[in-house]
This record gives C-alpha cells, sequence and structure tokens, in this order.
C-alpha cells in the first residue's frame, strides 16, 4: 500500500513522534538520553530548526519542531543515521532502531501549538512515571526555567507568562494529537510474555513473585509504558490487578 502524503504545515511547524521499531524500547539508560540529546543539538546547528518541546520515552520520542533550512525528512534520517551508529555499536547490534517513518502533524494555530507542548511535557505524567512535569529528566520542560540552548522558549513565552506556564500544565490535555496513533498498538498474549521474559530474566509469574517488590513495582510500570493491557500484566506476573493499575 502506498504511503500517504504527509500533510504540509503552512507555518513550518509540526508535532513529531519517532517510534522504535516493533514498538522496542531506544532508551536503556541514561547515557542513551544524553547521547539522543547531543546529537539533536548537534543537527540543530547544522539544520538551522527550532525546538520547542521534546519528551524522550523508553520507546519513542516528542518533538515539537519548525523547518529550518533543511527539511523534516533529511533532519530525521540525519539524527537518526547518526544516534543509530552510535546505539549499535554500544549494544553490539545491527539493523534499524527507529520505524521508518516518523509521525508528524502540521501545527497551525496558536492554540494547538500550546495544547502540544503541553501534551508533549504531560507524556511522563501520564505513563504514571512522574508525578509532576518538572521531575522528568528527559523533557523540556524545565528549559523554561532556565538557559538551555537546546529549546526555543520565545514563542511559547511571548504568549503566556512563566507562572500562566506552570498553570497550563497543571491541567490534562483533553486533545488527541498524536496520541490516538499510539492507542492502536495491541499486543498478543506470546508478545507480552516476550517482553516481560526480556526484561525481568523471569520465565513464569511464580519467579516473577520472588522479586523484590519494588524491582516488580518498577517491571510493572515500565510494562505499562510498553502497552501491555493490565490484563496481560496481571495474567502473566502474579500481581493483583490493582497493584498494576497503581504502579
Amino acid at each position: 500500500m502506498p504511503r500517504g502524503v504527509r500533510k504540509k504545515s503552512e507555518s513550518g511547524i509540526y508535532h513529531v513522534m519517532l517510534r522504535g521499531i516493533n514498538h522496542q524500547q531506544i532508551f536503556m539508560d541514561d547515557e542513551d538520553y544524553r547521547k539522543f540529546l547531543d546529537v539533536l543539538a548537534n543537527c540543530k546547528q547544522s539544520c538551522s530548526f527550532e525546538l520547542y518541546a521534546y519528551c524522550l520515552m523508553g520507546n519513542h520520542v516528542h518533538l515539537l519542531i519548525k523547518e529550518g533550512t533543511e527539511p523534516l525528512d533529511l533532519v530525521f534520517k540525519r539524527i537518526g543515521s547518526r544516534f543509530v551508529y552510535w546505539y549499535n555499536v554500544k549494544y553490539n547490534r545491527v539493523g534499524h532502531l527507529f520505524q521508518d517513518r516518523y509521525k508528524s502533524l502540521p501545527v497551525e494555530t496558536d492554540e494547538y501549538f500550546l495544547s502540544a507542548l503541553r501534551y508533549i511535557h504531560q507524556n511522563p505524567v501520564k505513563a504514571n512515571l512522574v508525578k509532576d512535569c518538572m521531575e522528568y529528566e528527559y523533557s523540556s520542560y524545565n528549559a523554561y526555567f532556565r538557559h538551555n540552548s537546546l529549546v526555543d522558549t520565545e514563542m511559547a513565552l511571548g504568549m503566556m507568562s512563566i507562572e500562566q506556564f506552570v498553570d497550563f500544565h497543571s491541567y490534562e490535555d483533553m486533545n488527541s494529537h498524536l496520541e490516538m496513533e499510539e492507542q492502536r498498538i495491541r499486543l498478543t498474549d506470546e508478545e507480552a510474555q516476550r517482553i516481560i521474559r526480556k526484561y525481568s530474566g523471569c520465565n513464569s509469574a511464580d519467579e516473577f513473585q520472588t522479586l523484590p517488590h519494588n524491582k516488580q513495582r518498577e517491571l510493572i510500570a515500565f510494562f505499562k509504558q510498553e502497552h501491555l493491557s493490565v490484563r496481560q500484566i496481571s495474567k502473566l506476573t502474579g500481581a493483583p490487578r490493582g497493584v498494576v493499575q497503581r504502579a
């Protein structure tokens, strides 16, 4: 089936999502997160794009970005090739890391710009990784309170004060943005079992239950981020549904 033509943004601004191939984990440790941000900063210098927001999650990346001297297709080709080369050397692997085609939505109005900005910053909160946007290390939220050459804060702060920015982020963004794309992910029980085995090292629910409780909670939160359902996690780890829902 031929690919659909991307919607062109008259403003040049897009909300972009990069996802790991087959929904696999991209960032394994802090060094991986930092390296991606380094690559993003280097590409920003050479491609002259503007970056208003970012959030690096375990298996995907959100960016609010404005095209500069090069089209986004080339920008993300540069970012992907540089990061994946380093990543493959580090982990002694070969092949692709990201899905072939990034997802993007044009941003044409100030209202949609601010909504996308908030949506991106709230990703870790919605994934139950943190309770507040400011607690997450690998998003651009805190760049709005101190100088950061990677993030262009002037546009958003030209629309609202820093106090209004904080208040604006205290309300959950109810727009779908690219969320509709993410909600289509449905893992089979076999795929869920493989993920649990890979990251927990446990071959059964009985083995999982022997792990320390804090490790179980950490893994359950991670599995939810990887799109395992509450039912699957409870069934395959032996954790009560209430525990899984609160993790």
